[in-house]
């Protein structure tokens, strides 16, 4: 039977233990397709509360926002308590209930690339100095990552610390990035990737199945790209849809048909068997598990996800 290389058997072949990500989430980052420097209003699937367990922790009404030019950041000093005092407790909540003592510092919410480089610093020297922590995972966009970023990462990796770059890519269809109002194009992702490996700096692809007007067939054409572009690490979600975004405008009208738990099912299985076995699988499932979700039901509970999927890539010789 073949097992996959799941980011905790990773984590475990790599530092000898267990090691937790901790998500992190900070006021004042946003995204450039929410501010509009590229589009107005974000994603149109895009809860960033659904899928960032700490962004409830903060005031997103802040009216100072993050960007390149902000050199002289206000919030810094609040930035750095809250990554701080998140950090503090989820490592003692994961120390005490499962006795994980190594941490990765996750930069979740929104993209965390987005903010002048001395902000960026001063935060992640501070996430890399906490303690047992070693190593961060950031996600961002791949029209906000500059050379000068990957600099500063790439100095982190030479000195001993694990670095990943957890790229949003959802799909390498144009149009449907324009569907979606991602606010770029997917032109010069597979330079960047290669770019960013180059440093030492680990690449996770995130890809999203259940796009409005994609079909299976272009699903794992987005996932045969990412992996001929070159990666350490992918993350795939099915698309869900949770009240007040513009998808669920889409779905109430008629408009949206969400994928079935039996085609998502399909397409995991066919994307791992084509996965080289190197390649680090962090998540094969998402949900929203409160009352926000719309559809498709079966994305309010992971557990019913896991299982069957489970079941279905058992039944040929694949072990999650």
């Amino acid at each position: 039977m073949r097992v996959i290389l799941t980011v905790g058997r990773y984590f475990k072949k790599r530092f000898g233990s267990r090691v937790r990500k901790i998500p992190i989430s900070l006021q004042g980052f946003t995204c450039p397709n929410i501010d509009g420097s590229v589009a107005k209003g974000g994603c149109i699937y895009c809860d960033n509360e659904s899928f960032s367990p700490s962004l409830v922790k903060i005031d997103k009404r802040s009216e100072v926002k993050m960007n390149f030019t902000l050199k002289n950041n206000p919030l810094l000093d609040k930035q750095l308590t809250q990554l701080r005092e998140q950090f503090a407790w989820h490592a003692e909540f994961h120390e005490r209930k499962f006795g994980i003592s190594k941490y990765m510092v996750y930069f979740q919410s929104y993209t965390n690339t987005y903010a002048h480089i001395d902000t960026l610093k001063a935060l992640y020297d501070c996430a890399l100095g906490l303690p047992n922590v070693v190593g961060m995972s950031i996600g961002t966009r791949i029209d906000c990552v500059s050379d000068e970023v990957l600099d500063l990462l790439e100095g982190y990796v030479k000195a001993g610390k694990e670095i990943w770059l957890e790229y949003g890519i959802q799909s390498v269809y144009n149009k449907t990035l324009e569907l979606t109002n991602r606010g770029h194009s997917i032109d010069g992702a597979k330079e960047l990737f290669a770019k960013t490996r180059a440093r030492g700096i680990k690449v996770c692809a995130h890809i999203i199945y259940g796009l409005p007007e994609e079909n299976e067939e272009m699903m794992l054409h987005t996932l045969d790209c990412v992996i001929e572009w070159g990666i350490d690490s992918i993350k795939i979600h099915p698309m869900y849809v949770v009240n007040g975004t513009r998808l669920a405008k889409l779905y109430k009208n008629g408009e949206y048909k969400p994928i079935s738990l039996e085609m998502f099912g399909d397409l995991i299985v066919e994307s791992l068997r084509r996965l080289p076995p190197e390649v680090v699988v962090q998540r094969i499932s998402a949900g929203a598990h409160d009352e926000t979700l719309l559809a498709p039901q079966w994305c309010f509970d992971k557990n019913i996800q896991m299982r069957y999927i489970r079941d279905r890539l058992k039944a040929i010789g694949i072990e999650y």
